[in-house]
């Protein structure tokens, strides 16, 4: 079944307005684009480490140190996003601002703070995980028939 489009008795094909759009759009400079992404990316994943060995070196354990960095990584990151910082870094850096634990701790609050003018249940505590949450339900039942595999071969 073809679908069409129709526009100021204009009918066109799915291809032929794909065609449209890759005309009119500029193209993306990709070399730049994952320079930017590997940059962002990397120096967050070096924060991290930055302040998990600041913890070390403050008498935590490794263990310890590494959560307290992480979250330590999640706080900056929503006051970035309530502050409006991150996704002007975001516009630049792309995926990699969203690969590590600062991405989804964005994902978290940005639906937060634009709902919040309908409340906080209605709107920050409903919208919260809109984004977020098919990332976690998604992770759980990846986790659970990995663990359910990892089990069925005996590797326990």
């Amino acid at each position: 079944m073809l679908y069409r489009r129709e526009r100021d008795g204009m009918k066109m094909t799915p291809e032929e307005y794909g065609e449209r759009v890759k005309k009119a759009s500029p193209p993306s400079p990709l070399p730049a684009d994952c320079a930017w992404a590997f940059l962002v990316g990397g120096a967050i994943c070096l924060l991290g480490e930055v302040l998990r060995q600041a913890y070390m070196a403050a008498g935590l354990d490794m263990q310890s140190a590494g959560t307290l960095a992480s979250c330590t990584l999640v706080l900056l990151s929503a006051v970035l996003t309530a502050l409006g910082w991150y996704q002007k870094l975001a516009a630049k850096a792309g995926a990699g601002t969203l690969v590590p634990i600062t991405g989804f701790a964005n994902a978290v609050v940005s639906p937060a703070i634009e709902f919040r003018v309908e409340g906080l249940v209605t709107g920050v505590a409903a919208k919260m995980f809109v984004i977020a949450g098919p990332v976690i339900v998604y992770g759980t039942l990846a986790s659970v028939i990995w663990g359910v595999v990892y089990w069925a071969v005996g590797a326990f």
